[in-house]
């Protein structure tokens, strides 16, 4: 695989898919598709810690500064949000679209 050179790509989620184990679907500019999951980060009295109610989890999921956020303040804004960098996002490998396996 050739390597990337980060001065001229930076790594953008598009669109995002939550899934029923807290693990988010990332949709990146490059066409792929990466399974982040988040689990890991989900403790106790962490910024993470409101994410442990799959409900909220998936509620409050978005696109927000280009990659995985959770928009916590309901209004989309960038410093009221929980989100993940989008390079740990891009180092995931990529994954098979669940939507296009779910299509007829």
């Amino acid at each position: 695989m050739e390597k990337i050179d980060f001065r001229h790509f930076m790594p953008q989620v598009l669109q995002v898919l939550p899934t029923d184990n807290f693990e988010v679907y990332a949709y990146l500019n490059d066409g792929s598709v990466r399974l982040y999951d988040v689990k890991p980060l989900l403790k106790k009295n962490t910024v993470f810690e409101s994410l442990m109610d799959i409900q909220t989890f998936k509620d409050k999921l978005a696109v927000i500064n280009h990659t995985i956020a959770w928009d916590m303040g309901g209004n989309r804004d960038p410093y009221k949000c929980i989100d993940i960098d989008p390079l740990a996002i891009f180092e995931k490998a990529p994954v098979a679209d669940p939507l296009t396996e779910a299509a007829p």
